[in-house]
C-alpha cells in the first residue's frame, strides 16, 4: 500500500520541493501552508507521516500538533523548524513530535528519516493493545498508564519512552539505542536528554510504588525491569 504523507509548510517554495521529492521516492503527498489547514487535513484522515513546519500563520505548528495528538496518537510527526536548542526541541518533543530537523537541511537526510521513522512504526506495533510489568499497565490504544490501579498523567514523549522500556523489559539499554528508537533517526541535541526523561517517568512510575521498575545500569544505560504482573 502507497504511504501517504502531509506536508505543513508556509513556505511554497520548500512545500513544492518536498512534494517532487517525496513523490519521486514513491509517496503519496498532499500540502498545505498554514496552520488552520494544516490542523484540518492532519485531522481528516491516517496519514504515514505528517512534515510539520513550527513557524506557520494562522496556528504555529505545536498548536497544529497539539491538535493533532488530541485525535491521533500514533501518526509520526517530524518537525521542521529554523530554531535550535534542547529547550525547543524538549517543547516539541513534550507536544508529542516524534523527530525534528533544523532549516537548512539536507534533503536525503529528511528523506533518511521519513524512511527510518516509518519503517520504525511498521516495526514496533505491537501484537497486543496492552502492555505490562509487575503492577505497570500500559493500554497502547487509549495511551493510558496505570500503576496499582491508579491512572498515571504521561506527557506524549515520556509515554513514547515507557512503551519502549516496556518492550524491552529485562534488556539494558543505551542511551544511544533510546535516542535512535524514541527520538528518532540523527537526534539533533544531547544524549542526557534521556536522562531528563527517565527522571520525569521515575518521578511518576516509581515514586510512592514498590518495586522500582526503572534500573540504571550504570556508565550504560536503563532498563525496566522484567517482573510479572
Amino acid at each position: 500500500m502507497t504511504q501517504s504523507i502531509l506536508v505543513i509548510e508556509d513556505e511554497k517554495h520548500i512545500a513544492r520541493v518536498l512534494m517532487l521529492e517525496l513523490e519521486h521516492e514513491g509517496y503519496e503527498v498532499e500540502t498545505a501552508h498554514d496552520g488552520r489547514e494544516g490542523a484540518r487535513l492532519a485531522t481528516s484522515k491516517p496519514w504515514s507521516l505528517i512534515l510539520l513546519d513550527v513557524m506557520l500563520p494562522e496556528w504555529n505548528g505545536l498548536e497544529v500538533l497539539r491538535r493533532i495528538r488530541q485525535v491521533n496518537a500514533e501518526v509520526p510527526v517530524i518537525l521542521l523548524t529554523a530554531r535550535d536548542g534542547t529547550p525547543d526541541i524538549v517543547s516539541g518533543f513534550d507536544q508529542g513530535a516524534n523527530d525534528y530537523i533544523t532549516k537548512p537541511f539536507v534533503i536525503e537526510e529528511l528523506l533518511a528519516r521519513v524512511r527510518n521513522l516509518i519503517g520504525m512504526t511498521n516495526r514496533h506495533k505491537p501484537e497486543s493493545d496492552t502492555l505490562s510489568a509487575a503492577d505497570l499497565t500500559i493500554d497502547l490504544k487509549a495511551r493510558k498508564v496505570t500503576r496499582a490501579g491508579s491512572l498515571i498523567e504521561l506527557t506524549p514523549k515520556e509515554f513514547d519512552l515507557l512503551q519502549y522500556l516496556i518492550q524491552h523489559k529485562g534488556y539494558v539499554l543505551t542511551r544511544e539505542q533510546i535516542i535512535s528508537d524514541v527520538w528518532g533517526y540523527d537526534f539533533v541535541g544531547d544524549t542526557n536528554i534521556v536522562d531528563v526523561y527517565i527522571r520525569y517517568l521515575r518521578q511518576k512510575v516509581d515514586k510512592g510504588y514498590q518495586p522500582k521498575l526503572i534500573k540504571t545500569a550504570r556508565g550504560v544505560g536503563y532498563e525496566l525491569a522484567d517482573l510479572e504482573p
